[in-house]
């Protein structure tokens, strides 16, 4: 194609200089181009001494005069297209609006949660139902068997209780897909980026490392993926180190039960707090490690913005029935056999086979670590029993609480309603659940994505550096947030 003027001027001056300097190229005129775009790999290979011609990056022009080129061939064969683009720019003056974008966008998302919590809960009572109705007729069917106690505990108790308790939660995790899908499918997310890139640059990223972050909010494990978009390698490191804090829907199970248990009317408000907290970590750790960065360069975001259109019913079919079968997946394998081990931790002892868990192996391994955890006020071995096994997925936090609490319907009025009474009990009320939650938020990623950050990083020492510094990170704001609670409603 050809430039305007002043870029095919430069462009050919540059052409001179590269065939007087290096003969024997093919293709001048796009090595030139890469010249005026300052491309690094190109200039370093072929540099030049054209300080009046090359005195700043032109990428952003040529990039313009692409896109203006490609409009007036559109315009000439596409149907429509500028009654299409009105409605666009008419919608987007307020949806990336420069003071509008950002509040608008956590309208959105509030409204997402909602209808995830207001929803999910009315299907998830079907789905406790079903679960109960299960579990009693696999008790009956073994009793009548003569089978053992403890092979009934161990059915029973812990896996129909662990693998159970998370699949009540499916329809809070299906509304959630559904509406992240629609969102995506519609042409919203990359305005979101496009919003985001002024909070961004001045972090040292581009608005382009906030995909992977809003991809967070669905499964961390595609979000670390989504980083190879990323050309720079310190931005993907940054990137990757952030987004593990950008809350995932498998820890969304453990926000639904403690605030509903703890929360009552303001459940709904509590959750959404925790994606919040979790966006704002994110970009206040990304502007702190930009501020120790000091071979950051500046960032910025080239990205095409698609018209609005209406999701297509297929699409979104197929995006959140892979979403769902993977958390299903994860239900029958990860979740399974995590509950099994947990019901052999806390059923077996130095004695042997044991109904009291306060003597058994979990018990013992909670105790020992429960110092870690009492300035945060979750100072009790069995939560951190559980927060141990949620690092094999953060869905085994709930699924934990009800082997280690042994209530087989946790999910239930009733379910909650004891596992409130016992907790109370021991002192832990309101205030431990909400650190609970933000714990849960901020510490180590699941397995699975730890294992991501390794393949993407080819290193083990930055993955264990990761873990560490995200554990560091939700031991001290959840001890800000446990002791400014208590100062606050003392």
């Amino acid at each position: 194609m050809v430039y305007s003027d002043l870029i095919e001027d430069k462009i050919d001056r540059i052409v001179e200089a590269l065939q007087q300097k290096y003969s024997g190229l093919k293709n001048y005129r796009w090595l030139a181009i890469k010249e005026l775009e300052q491309d690094r790999e190109v200039c370093a290979k072929y540099p030049l001494d054209l300080p009046e011609v090359m005195d700043r990056s032109y990428e952003k022009e040529i990039i313009n005069e692409k896109f203006d080129f490609i409009d007036e061939i559109m315009n000439e064969v596409v149907v429509n297209k500028e009654e299409r683009a009105e409605i666009t720019n008419r919608v987007d003056a307020v949806l990336t609006h420069r003071w509008l974008g950002l509040p608008i966008f956590l309208v959105i998302m509030a409204a997402v949660f909602s209808l995830t919590f207001l929803l999910g809960d009315l299907i998830k009572a079907y789905f406790q139902q079903g679960v109960d109705v299960f579990s009693q007729a696999v008790t009956a069917v073994l009793q009548s068997l003569a089978v053992s106690e403890m092979l009934i505990s161990l059915v029973v108790n812990g896996i129909i209780a662990g693998v159970g308790a998370i699949v009540t939660f499916l329809p809070n995790i299906f509304i959630l897909f559904l509406a992240l899908a629609f969102l995506e499918d519609s042409g919203y997310i990359a305005r979101v980026a496009f919003v985001m890139d002024g909070i961004m640059s001045r972090l040292g990223l581009s608005g382009r490392a906030f995909i992977p972050m809003v991809l967070g909010f669905g499964c961390t494990v595609p979000a670390i993926m989504a980083s190879r978009v990323l050309e720079d390698k310190r931005d993907r490191y940054k990137t990757m180190l952030v987004t593990p804090f950008m809350s995932c829907s498998a820890r969304l199970p453990i926000y639904v039960l403690f605030s509903s248990m703890f929360f009552a009317q303001y459940a709904m408000l509590a959750a959404y707090s925790m994606y919040v907290i979790g966006l704002a970590v994110a970009v206040l750790t990304a502007y702190v490690l930009h501020l120790f960065d000091r071979k950051a360069g500046i960032n910025t975001l080239l990205i095409e913005l698609p018209e609005y259109k209406s999701p297509s019913l297929r699409t979104i079919f197929i995006s959140v029935w892979e979403k769902v079968r993977d958390y299903l997946t994860k239900a029958g394998t990860t979740i399974f056999v995590a509950s099994v081990i947990m019901w052999v931790l806390l059923n077996f002892g130095s004695a042997g086979y044991t109904t009291a868990m306060s003597d058994s192996f979990g018990a013992w391994i909670g105790r020992l670590v429960v110092p870690v955890f009492e300035p945060l006020g979750l100072g009790y071995w069995q939560i951190v029993a559980a927060l141990i096994a949620g690092i094999s997925a953060k869905e085994v936090v709930v699924s934990s609480c009800a082997v280690l609490f042994g209530i087989p319907s946790l999910n239930s009025a009733e379910g909650m309603g004891t596992l409130v009474g016992i907790l109370g009990a021991s002192g832990f009320g309101a205030l431990n659940a909400y650190a609970l939650m933000v714990f849960c938020l901020l510490y180590v990623p699941c397995a699975a994505t730890l294992a991501t950050i390794k393949r993407e990083s080819g290193s083990w020492s930055w993955t264990v550096m990761s873990a560490g510094f995200q554990f560091s990170i939700a031991w001290i704001l959840t001890y800000l947030v446990y002791h400014g609670g208590r100062m606050i409603f003392a």
